[in-house]
């Protein structure tokens, strides 16, 4: 494929947005106890990520501009999704040192011990997996610098070993990242899917939404980015192995990809348009589904809806 077939290098991923039940409830979980602030509250919708912060990091109109992770919708007619349907794995929250994911790890485990479900280093990164109120996956981590990843033949070199969870806490939790808790640089580093197969996934992230294939698991699984990121996001079929196309229920609800400018959105519309894909065009964002419905919301970054 040539470059015009890829997107940007500085692409990154944008909010995730889940329908939810309890509305209170999911905005107490990712504000209160995960940190998150709430940056809208309106008809329903509750928009929480990192506001902007002076350059003395209290919260105001200079400094960093603010950025949406995760937008709650209110939908209690709806049903919570099957163990085997398509839909979301985790949403992974990328925090910027060790000490500030020990303080995030920290306050969820404090707050809703039973919904830890695992640790692993995975070489390129440090990560800790929970469940939310409603059963959604959150996956809180860290990286290590880029200059410690191993390339091999173009494909990266991630693993699943080991991490002890108290230990990681001993050695990185400090008063200080407690008292920062909230207030700590934070994004959504990646996106995880649960897919019907792998072979549609690949055809469909790699070869039509232009996404580098980064790495496998045999047919289990594709991890892709752009930029040379380990993966921005990944799919699966460890439990949604023939699953077909989603009906709209409580969970995933959808997920944001940040392009750099307008101009990388208008060739982005133009090669999912030559391979034959519906796109949704507002002039300001598009929308693109995947094969089994999960909705595709791409905008440039300096337009990127909260909503």
């Amino acid at each position: 494929m040539t470059d015009s077939a890829r997107l940007a290098a500085d692409t990154a991923m944008g909010a995730v947005t889940l329908d939810v039940a309890d509305l209170d409830l999911m905005t107490r979980y990712y504000g209160g106890t995960l940190g998150l602030d709430v940056l809208s509250a309106e008809g329903g919708v509750v928009v929480l990520g990192r506001a902007a912060r002076a350059a003395d990091g209290a919260a105001g109109d200079a400094g960093s501009a603010s950025r949406p992770l995760v937008v709650l919708r209110h939908a209690p007619a709806l049903r919570h999704a099957g163990p085997s349907e398509a839909g979301l794995f985790h949403t992974a929250i990328l925090f910027e040192t060790q000490a500030a994911l020990a303080a995030a790890v920290y306050a969820v485990a404090q707050a809703h011990p039973s919904s830890f479900t695992g640790s692993s280093d995975h070489l390129v990164s440090q990560a800790f997996y929970f469940d939310d109120p409603e059963h959604n996956g959150v996956e809180l981590y860290w990286d290590r610098d880029r200059t410690e990843w191993s390339w091999v033949h173009g494909r990266v070199e991630m693993s699943t070993l080991f991490l002890d969870p108290n230990s990681f806490l001993r050695e990185h939790l400090t008063d200080e990242a407690l008292a920062a808790h909230g207030t700590a640089p934070a994004t959504v580093g990646h996106v995880h899917l649960s897919v019907g197969d792998v072979a549609t996934a690949r055809d469909f992230y790699v070869d039509r939404l232009g996404f580098d294939l980064t790495t496998t698991y045999g047919d289990q699984a594709i991890f892709v980015s752009a930029g040379g990121y380990h993966h921005h996001m990944a799919m699966n079929t460890w439990r949604s192995r023939g699953a077909g196309v989603r009906t709209r229920a409580l969970g995933l609800g959808q997920v944001d990809i940040v392009l750099p400018d307008a101009d990388e959105l208008g060739a982005t519309a133009e090669r999912l348009r030559h391979h034959g894909l519906a796109v949704r065009d507002d002039g300001r964002t598009l929308e693109v589904d995947d094969p089994w419905g999960t909705v595709l919301r791409l905008a440039p970054a300096v337009a990127t809806p909260a909503l």
